[in-house]
């Protein structure tokens, strides 16, 4: 399988992404954009290898603010922003329509016109936000574990609000744990992980270049969101929503939602999967990703 190694695409906003491609430039692209504080490294290479193998040019990125892209450090947020920002107050250092815009502008840095949108968590909203903003550069749209926007749907359940907001402490080794602590309120109980696997990505995701402020400025352009629900009624595309019935980050309730408001979606819900890729359901996911893609007609 053809990789392109770590590269980084320069953005005319000033952005760096670093990203990563499989497979044949020739064959048509799916882009991969992860959630929350998630470096491109959570779409596991074998993931990736096995979608390229079905005929796909893969892409997968670091969003900024995670991994090895443009970190907007002279950006602060505190935690009095952050609980502003939950109950529907200030303002966020940017937006998804920012962070749409950059994976637009790393589509044009390397040449292309049309993709099939994939994106969990974070991801989900803002592939929904590019198919929203240049429906006719989405070839078709797979969002997984996410939700429209609405504050009535895809809420927290309250046991994991503490989890997420928990200190990463100053050291590598209390940032793992961490991840560690919190991949275990949020993981899938039916499709369990493997500790030294986790603990490995944990350590990578560090290593990347993780920062505590990152996450703050990527959960304020989660909080601060527009309701998408009547721009995603408009869309005419292939759409496949998946959701666990065990997900306490983002309730099924969000992908139900999602589902519901885009014609002829596709909903797919997983009994025993929650917020996170079990390595079991990559053949669901990559399924599911493929179909919808099949469905989409050449423009």
């Amino acid at each position: 399988m053809a990789t392109s190694g770590e590269q980084f695409a320069s953005l005319p906003s000033g952005i760096d992404l670093c990203y990563e491609t499989f497979g044949t430039a020739d064959d048509p692209a799916v882009l991969l954009v992860m959630g929350l504080g998630g470096p491109m490294g959570w779409w596991s290479s074998e993931f990736c290898e096995r979608l390229a193998s079905r005929g796909y040019l893969v892409i997968r990125y670091d969003n900024r603010d995670t991994g090895r892209s443009t970190k907007l450090r002279q950006h602060k947020v505190g935690k009095t922003d952050v609980v502003r920002a939950f109950v529907g107050l200030g303002k966020a250092p940017y937006s998804l329509d920012d962070l749409a815009g950059d994976a637009f502008g790393l589509l044009d840095h390397l040449g292309i016109e049309q993709a099939h949108l994939t994106g969990v968590s974070m991801g989900g909203m803002i592939v929904q936000t590019m198919a929203i903003a240049h429906p006719e550069r989405a070839l078709s749209m797979t969002s997984i574990m996410s939700s429209t926007g609405r504050r009535t749907v895809g809420f927290q359940h309250p046991r994991v609000i503490p989890a997420m907001l928990a200190s990463a402490g100053r050291t590598r080794d209390s940032y793992v744990e961490r991840s560690l602590r919190t991949s275990a309120v949020i993981g899938s109980p039916a499709f369990p992980s493997d500790e030294d696997a986790s603990r490995a990505r944990a350590y990578e995701t560090y290593d990347r270049g993780w920062t505590a402020s990152g996450v703050a400025r990527h959960m304020m352009a989660v909080l601060t969101q527009t309701d998408r629900t009547k721009d995603l009624a408009g869309l005419d595309l292939p759409v496949t929503v998946i959701h666990g019935l065990s997900d306490p980050l983002v309730h099924r309730s969000g992908g139900r939602a999602t589902a519901g408001a885009i014609p002829g979606a596709e909903h797919l819900e997983i009994a025993g999967m929650a917020h996170d890729l079990p390595v079991q359901l990559y053949d669901t996911y990559i399924d599911a990703i493929v179909r919808t893609a099949e469905r989409a007609v050449p423009r």
